[in-house]
């Protein structure tokens, strides 16, 4: 199980009050709710590796150097990522809690945590559950491997089972070619504004027929005479776009191959650092949550020092 570590500690943030707080009065309704969420994920889905990936670089810069608009909305005035004022100072907190606790937390300099779980996914033995609330991870789908999104847009009590098939159901396209459709169509909470006036069917209606971006792209370049689902509307509408088409692939495409050292995710049968998980739970306020992750992982009673 490979975690979307910030999609799930903004919807944590997002979903439980921020009147949830430490003794001292802090906000820690993002670390409680993390752990919460990774409680019920290993109860209710029981896999026997986990791992929290993490975005060492939110905005990596070759992705912005394709695309600039990447991203963009999302830079804070100083500079970084927009971050609520009351989540920022949370998320050491649970790079720490989750250290001390033992679960895995796997990051790469100048790449996303999407870049991660895409290599992790590819190198893995065995299946795969991808836990995110971004749909950019549909692309990793693949029903050979037995790689599959638990897609938490409604919530973690409410997850979508994404796979090939959830993926040809919803968009109406190949199971993998969710990659080639984004670009076509963009996503505007990512900066990418697609190709100007091909939306999601007219998208779907050209990978169907020409099977991928390039099949699509050589088809344009090739056209004399337009016929649908490449109309002349269309047609001129994929030649204006060449410049962008020619770059959003590099910002869509999840890295699968980037370098990492070898990742287990064994489950913690203890906590690696009792004693600091202990006064980490008495600091912040975490007993409550920690006891609920220690029961989904098997840990004894005390084991939290």
């Amino acid at each position: 199980m490979l975690l979307d570590a910030a999609s799930l500690y903004f919807r944590a943030f997002y979903g439980v009050p921020t009147s949830v707080s430490t003794p001292d009065g802090r906000p820690i309704n993002a670390v409680r709710g993390f752990l919460d969420m990774t409680a019920r994920l290993l109860t209710t889905h029981g896999p026997d590796r986990l791992v929290a990936c993490w975005d060492d670089d939110w905005r990596p810069a070759f992705r912005v150097e394709a695309l600039p608009s990447y991203k963009a909305h999302r830079v804070a005035p100083a500079g970084g990522e927009e971050v609520p004022d009351e989540l920022s100072p949370q998320v050491p907190i649970l790079v720490e809690v989750l250290a001390a606790a033992g679960i895995h937390r796997v990051g790469a300099p100048g790449y996303e945590a999407d870049d991660v779980i895409g290599t992790l996914a590819t190198r893995a033995r065995g299946p795969v559950d991808v836990v995110t609330g971004d749909r950019d991870l549909f692309q990793l789908v693949d029903d050979a491997r037995g790689i599959r999104v638990l897609y938490t847009a409604r919530g973690i009590t409410d997850i979508e089972f994404v796979d090939e098939a959830a993926v040809a159901a919803k968009y109406g396209i190949p199971g993998r070619a969710y990659a080639d459709f984004a670009v076509l169509r963009g996503d505007p909470s990512d900066g990418l504004p697609g190709v100007s006036g091909v939306g999601a069917k007219t998208a779907a209606a050209l990978i169907n027929e020409f099977g991928d971006l390039a099949g699509i792209r050589a088809a344009v370049a090739r056209t004399v005479v337009a016929k649908p689902p490449l109309t002349a509307a269309v047609l001129k509408k994929m030649h204006a776009a060449a410049d962008y088409l020619d770059a959003a692939p590099v910002v869509v495409a999840v890295a699968k191959t980037i370098d990492l050292p070898p990742v287990e995710g064994t489950l913690p049968r203890t906590p690696t650092d009792p004693r600091a998980l202990g006064e980490l739970a008495e600091r912040h306020g975490l007993e409550s949550s920690l006891k609920r992750l220690g029961a989904a992982l098997g840990w004894p009673a005390d084991a939290v020092g």
